[in-house]
């Protein structure tokens, strides 16, 4: 969707009186409809019945109960009580009832609710009347302006206005989007004093012409450090390039300044995609806030996640590739950076947020990662013996102020997952094609197993950052013994 601000400029305080008059009619049409619709009333006969008492046609009052539908909806999902739902804004309605707050910023609180409570009006598009009937764009030899229905086949026309700067580019979108004769939304709002009209269209894109078949280039973002990872593979999976794009600037600042900077980082991705003739792969995240004990636990660390917004910078890549006919694939991130750095990084010698980017390209093409078979034939040669003394080791080193509450964590999850075999004896890791002699109250996967078994005698007290030290593993299956005091038993 495409949305543009204009300001509305009347012609005649009557003129504008009586839009207001009608922004006031049809807030209070939407609030009825939320308690009707409350207390089990359905929509056609709601329909009927607002038309009378709020002398609105059938379009509005419909609009009306769409939204007074999807405000209710939104509260369920939410978990809230509907039945508290207040219409203007709780924070200032909360304000304006405890009266701490007296003479002129007082009566400025109250304006502000009331504009936000009564100052409202929305009207839906229709295809089949090419654009919108009741708030209809119009222009002419004058300028563009907003017909607006105010009822009984009378009309007010307001100038549009979008700006000094803007003004040009937004008129010139607004005329596009009525010559065109698509269907728009157009919703009104009192802000100060004054009416914004906010249209909303929806974009049409061109025809995808770059795919996959050219190969992608896999996008990882990261928080912490600020930056950006990519990776450019071909169609069959195979490295070629990689690049990093440090992103300083959403660390601090104003929202529009860090808006402006997403915006700009976008371009510069789907930039090198459309260079490279290659689609982009980019995680479908489902950030949650997972508290004091999750992987946000810290002040610092809560901080760049909100200042980053993962969600808005890959949306922004997403609409921008769409625009310029770039095939968008979003894959599930999970077990990336355990499986770039433990399988990627140390073949390439690359940093595991490369590696991770790269583990998201192959994965948009279709690519499934084998755990190595020099890391199988590690997993193999642990007998009950080594399991037993891997996991004294690691109670011990998680009693360690130095290791992070999230290495703790995962630690302690794989480590109370692998059971010993009971009576048989022997191996509890298979080879590839054997069959498994793992016992687990529930399935979990290997990758987690191998990180703890081979990176967390490694690097105990620290997170690993060179992984170079796993390339001998890989090549020859083995490791020299470790400097910490570890049994060498389960690193080959």
């Amino acid at each position: 969707m495409i949305t543009v601000q204009a300001k509305l400029i009347f012609e005649s305080y009557e003129d504008r009186q009586k839009t207001l008059e009608l922004m006031r009619r049809w807030s209070s049409c939407m609030r009825f409809a939320y308690k009707r619709l409350l207390e089990g009333f359905d929509r056609n006969s709601l329909k009927r019945e607002l038309q009378g008492i709020f002398d609105l046609n059938s379009r509005y009052v419909d609009d009306a109960i769409m939204k007074a539908k999807a405000v209710l909806e939104s509260c369920k999902q939410r978990g809230e009580d509907p039945r508290k739902a207040i219409f203007g804004g709780r924070p200032l309605f909360e304000k304006l009832k405890k009266r701490h707050i007296n003479g002129k910023p007082y009566k400025k609180l109250k304006i502000e609710w009331q504009e936000k409570r009564k100052g409202n009006l929305y009207s839906r598009g229709d295809r089949s009347k090419k654009g919108n009937l009741n708030t209809r764009i119009v222009v002419n030899k004058s300028g563009t302006f907003l017909r607006i229905n105010i009822g009984d086949r009378k009309y007010v026309f307001a100038r549009l206005s979008a700006g000094y700067k803007k003004d040009k580019d937004r008129r010139q979108i607004l005329q596009e989007i009525a010559a065109l004769g698509v269907p728009y939304s157009v919703e009104l709002k009192l802000k100060n004093g004054n009416v914004y009209a906010y249209f909303s269209v929806e974009e049409l894109f061109p025809a995808i012409e770059i795919t996959r078949e050219n190969g992608a280039i896999g996008i990882d973002t990261n928080a912490y450090p600020n930056h950006m990872a990519w990776v450019e593979v071909d169609r069959s999976g195979q490295f070629i390039s990689y690049g990093k794009i440090p992103m300083p600037e959403l660390e601090s600042g104003t929202s529009d300044r860090r808006e402006y900077y997403r915006w700009q980082y976008a371009h510069e991705i789907v930039k090198i995609a459309k260079e490279k003739r290659k689609a982009i792969v980019i995680e479908r995240l489902n950030i949650k806030d997972k508290g004091t004990r999750g992987d946000f636990s810290g002040r610092k660390s809560r901080r760049i996640r909100h200042f980053f917004s993962y969600r808005s910078l890959l949306y922004k890549i997403r609409i921008l590739a769409k625009r310029e006919g770039i095939e968008v694939i979003e894959v599930n991130p999970a077990y990336t950076s355990v499986i770039g750095m433990l399988k990627f990084a140390p073949q390439f010698m690359i940093s595991k947020d490369i590696a991770s980017a790269y583990v998201i390209a192959r994965r948009g093409l279709g690519k499934k990662e084998r755990i190595p078979a020099n890391y199988m034939e590690l997993l193999s040669r642990l007998d009950t013996s080594s399991l037993e003394e891997l996991k004294e080791y690691v109670r011990k080193e998680v009693k360690n102020a130095n290791l992070k509450k999230r290495q703790i964590k995962e630690i302690e999850y794989v480590m109370s997952k692998i059971q010993s075999p009971g009576s048989e004896p022997g191996r509890l890791f298979a080879p590839l094609g054997g069959t498994s002699a793992i016992s687990c109250s529930e399935s979990y996967n290997l990758w987690r197993v191998l990180r703890v078994a081979v990176v967390t005698p490694l690097s105990p007290d620290r997170v690993l950052r060179d992984m170079s030290v796993l390339k001998r593993i890989l090549v020859s299956g083995q490791v020299g013994g470790p400097e910490i005091g570890a049994s060498s038993c389960f690193l080959g």
